[in-house]
């Protein structure tokens, strides 16, 4: 589990980012797989759920999305009866574990550490272009919080270097806006994104500044992530997926 030195400081919440270890599953999905949608063992699955509750000192079920790639985002103040369809999950209330799944996309989480809100936002190329995180903190704002008051951690995702993609995806981002330029690079006749990068610089120009970003990347395998890119290189139909979650103690 990895932990953000900027949340760290705070006593009254507690998160974590993990990877693929310390699990039950096998095979693909070895071993901490926290992805109900994946075709791993459902029982499996819900055995790390556990796992991972009890390594992060969770008493309840953590609340996840059915994510969409979208940005869709709820404020909630207590569980759901059904899952949720969207990519962002804001609340206030004490002992509610908010989480979201990954697998090279990135979580974000944040909190509001004057007014004790927290989010979790799921975030690949498609929630950064349909500006997730501004939005979230949008309904941070809503809930009366200040914007020196968030703290937004990007957490573990694919690097720039492995996020190879065409050029109508390049050419996407720039009509948003020509500064995405910045966020792509050329090499040996190939292009290449930088979404944590792009992220981070979404969050600053809206005024956020206590950003951190924790540069770990899920695509290379010494890191322990679970990544769908990787996992396509190697002609694999399935992955496993990274948990992150944060909850308000």
């Amino acid at each position: 589990m990895i932990k953000s030195k900027k949340l760290k400081e705070f006593k009254n919440i507690k998160h974590g980012f993990f990877n693929s270890i310390g699990g039950v599953s096998s095979g693909i999905y070895k071993s901490l797989n926290c992805g109900l949608g994946s075709k791993d063992i459902k029982k499996n699955v819900i055995k790390n759920l556990k796992i991972v509750s009890k390594k992060i000192g969770i008493k309840k079920k953590i609340i996840l999305l059915n994510q969409l790639h979208s940005n869709k985002i709820y404020f909630i103040n207590k569980k759901p009866k059904n899952k949720l369809l969207g990519d962002g999950l804001i609340t206030n209330t004490r002992g509610l574990a908010i989480g979201i799944l990954t697998a090279d996309c990135a979580p974000i989480l944040f909190f509001d550490c004057k007014k004790n809100i927290i989010g979790a936002a799921h975030s690949g190329w498609k929630g950064a272009y349909k500006r997730i995180g501004k939005k979230m903190i949008n309904c941070f704002k809503k809930k009366g919080s200040k914007l020196n008051d968030i703290y937004a951690v990007i957490g573990p995702c694919i690097s720039q270097n492995n996020y190879e993609i065409k050029d109508d995806f390049k050419i996407r981002f720039l009509k948003q806006n020509p500064e995405s330029k910045k966020h792509f690079k050329s090499a040996k006749n190939k292009i290449y994104f930088d979404l944590k990068g792009y992220i981070f610089k979404q969050l600053k120009s809206i005024g956020v500044n206590n950003i951190e970003i924790i540069k770990k990347d899920t695509f290379n395998l010494k890191n322990n992530f679970f990544s769908a890119r990787r996992s396509l290189k190697n002609k694999i139909n399935d992955y496993g997926r990274n948990i992150s979650i944060i909850m308000i103690k």
